[in-house]
């Protein structure tokens, strides 16, 4: 192409009746049409050759079974306010009394993220907050699925994987009749713990999970869709759509990854602005959309301040030369769908479909069988401009930023496997499998946590794959790999 850039450029320049003026006044000079590009344009008509030349091969070629995800323009926001905001914020504003939870507690034994007033004390899972009618209550907050403890340190943005879901529980009422025996039927901490209690009754029976350590969050999200009014997001006592038998499980994504990201979500099925996607846990307690709105106004701040976080560093001595090695292979090998890393990083959000992933599909094909779900999201408050969200299915998963990945074990968008050795041979994965939930038991030569191979399911600990939804198959890509280049590779994500 570039041999047709450059007669073209010149005649731009120099057409011929500028060219005839300059020979007339520059005689010893020789100017034509073609030859009367003076030193000092060469450059730039360098630069138009290569933008003309890349121009032909863009949009570069995707790899196979792959669809970009276009980006939404999100809101800017003061991530000094948003950190004050997530942690002493009321997004979610309904619990038990303060004076009740702090009986329940031993502040001395409790990280509170170092918090003042009537956060003092109080577990860094829970914002102490102060409600419309004058209550001070504890209500549960962002920080419950993402923040989690790795060799003894507590690290704000890494999703929680200890957390267990596989017990119904016994409800809230018995701390309902406490609350109104202390304090009265029609009392401030009863107004303020009644939004709670009936969200957790809601839920409790159909949040279920087969193992400790997933999180069922789309099911949270069809339980409260369905006793939310679409326009005002009020509460209906009855559910109107019929509750999905399907408790699909999910690992807790990094919040670091969120500013590389066009789409939310394992499948892609959040688009447009993250902050009003991610706002949408304040469902739980709030009493109608004037609430929302409330805050939405602050979760820009939110988003701002998560777009500040960085992985942790891998804390481990690694081997620099085999770390090159790995670079290589990953360069060649991981790069066109997990991007590039180091002085010059890209990242370029794309959605793997199920047939080249062949990952476990139950997730991915959730929101297609259940479309009444997506369908109230997309017809609600939270779909309203400005700063409208969308819930937009999708046949397969994002192939996720890989900053950190060394500190996000299990892996795999269901939690399925226990270690990246294990996620880059898929041979060796565990059927069952058990780990002691110590995070403090990180094995760094595999780069996950330490486990047990069992012979079956002995308890709600020994995550099972043959179940629906949890199975461990799907992304054999290392398989192909070498012994020594999975070992370099697995060296270089370590410093990624």
């Amino acid at each position: 192409m570039s041999i047709f850039i450059f007669p073209t450029v010149v005649h731009i320049l120099f057409p011929p009746r500028r060219a005839a003026k300059l020979r007339l006044a520059l005689p010893h000079i020789n100017i034509s049409p073609t030859s009367c590009v003076i030193p000092r344009m060469k450059p730039i008509i360098a630069l138009l050759a290569l933008f003309f030349a890349l121009a032909a091969q863009w949009p570069p070629e995707l790899p196979k079974g792959a669809t970009f995800l276009e980006p939404f323009p999100q809101r800017d926001g003061d991530p000094v306010r948003g950190y004050e905001y997530l942690i002493y914020g009321d997004y979610v504003n309904a619990g038990p009394p303060l004076e009740l939870f702090r009986k329940t507690i031993n502040a001395k034994k409790v990280d509170d993220l170092g918090r003042t007033g009537d956060n003092r004390g109080i577990p860094f899972a829970y914002n102490a907050v102060t409600t419309a009618d004058g209550a001070k209550v504890v209500a549960p907050t962002c920080l419950t699925c993402h923040a989690e403890y790795l060799n003894g340190k507590l690290i704000v943005g890494l999703g929680n994987n200890t957390n267990d879901f596989t017990d119904k529980g016994k409800g809230m009422g018995w701390a309902g009749s406490v609350v109104k025996l202390r304090y009265g039927a029609h009392s401030p901490e009863w107004l303020g713990f009644e939004p709670a209690s009936r969200a957790y009754e809601a839920l409790r029976k159909h949040i279920v999970t087969e193992v400790r350590g997933v999180n069922p969050a789309d099911k949270v999200f069809a339980v409260l869709a369905a006793h939310r009014d679409a326009t005002d997001l009020s509460w209906i006592e009855k559910a109107k759509y019929d509750i999905p038998t399907d408790v699909v499980p999910t690992d807790v994504p990094a919040w670091w990854l969120m500013k590389k990201k066009n789409a939310l979500y394992y499948n892609g099925l959040g688009r447009g602005d993250f902050a009003r996607l991610s706002m949408a846990s304040g469902i739980l307690t709030m009493r109608d959309s004037s609430e929302a709105r409330h805050i939405d106004e602050r979760f820009s701040d939110v988003m701002a301040w998560i777009r500040t976080l960085e992985p942790p560093k891998y804390p481990f001595p690694v081997d620099e030369q085999l770390v090159a090695a790995g670079k290589v292979v990953f360069d060649e090998k991981c790069s066109k769908c997990h991007g590039t890393y180091g002085e010059t990083e890209t990242y370029p959000n794309l959605l793997i479909d199920l047939k080249v992933v062949k990952t476990d599909s139950t997730l991915a094909l959730l929101y297609p069988k259940y479309p009444e779900y997506h369908n109230w999201y997309n017809q609600s408050w939270f779909a309203e401009e400005p700063s409208s969200a969308r819930l937009l299915p999708n046949h397969g998963y994002v192939a996720p930023p890989l900053d950190g990945i060394w500190a996000s074990a299990p892996y795999l968008h269901n939690a399925s496997v226990p270690t990246l050795e294990d996620l880059l041979n898929s041979p060796q994965r565990p059927t069952y499998w058990k780990r002691s939930f110590n995070n403090s038991d990180y094995d760094p030569a595999k780069l996950g946590w330490k486990y047990e191979v069992k012979t079956h399911k002995t308890d709600s600990e020994t995550y099972d794959t043959t179940l629906p939804g949890y199975g461990n198959y799907g992304h054999t890509f290392g398989d192909r790999l070498t012994v020594e280049e999975r070992k370099a590779l697995l060296e270089y994500l370590k410093t990624l």
